[in-house]
């Protein structure tokens, strides 16, 4: 195993429904094999970000609303070169740019594990007073900002493999809020 060199890291654990699943998932996502597995674990250890990731598979402890997990990388070329890799290894991305997210301008992808467990994939353009109003009605579960929507009449639509979204988010001040 390759010794670490970014201290300190973040460990996570994931309780998991299908160990194989999982694995070939996370091998496609992060591109990179995992580090351990057994027949009910698995673990990555990831450069970049540092981060140790494991998964236990154990159906029962499996929680579907825990929330998101994100990447926020360094640049838009950053940004384009994850997408490009992550599309080719054939995963189901959901993309949004130019959106006002947490009051912060963002152009970002997302993709689910087998599990459903949604990871962000951001680059972050600056902050901003404006909060896209889709992620303001904590009322309604899908529209939390930091989980992506699945109304396809939503402002800014996410789209299926392969589909840029062109952005046409409200602004402040047009008369859509």
């Amino acid at each position: 195993m390759k010794k670490q060199s970014n201290f300190p890291r973040m460990h996570v654990s994931f309780y998991v429904k299908d160990i194989e699943k999982t694995v070939d998932f996370y091998s496609r996502f992060f591109g990179k094999e995992a580090d351990k597995v057994k027949s009910d674990y698995a673990k990555f250890i990831l450069e970049q970000p540092a981060l140790i990731i494991s998964f236990v598979q154990n159906s029962e402890k499996v929680n579907p609303r825990f929330g998101h997990l994100g990447i926020q990388v360094e640049s838009l070329q950053d940004l384009e070169q994850k997408l490009a890799t992550v599309k080719e290894k054939g995963l189901t991305i959901k993309e949004e740019m130019g959106t006002n997210c947490c009051y912060a301008n963002q152009d970002k992808f997302w993709v689910s594990d087998p599990d459903g467990v949604q990871w962000e994939v951001y680059y972050f353009h600056k902050d901003v007073e404006f909060n896209d109003p889709r992620y303001s009605d904590a009322s309604q579960s899908e529209t939390n900002c930091g989980v992506p929507p699945s109304n396809e009449k939503q402002k800014i639509k996410l789209v299926e493999v392969h589909q840029k979204v062109e952005a046409n988010a409200c602004t402040p001040g047009s008369g859509c809020c």
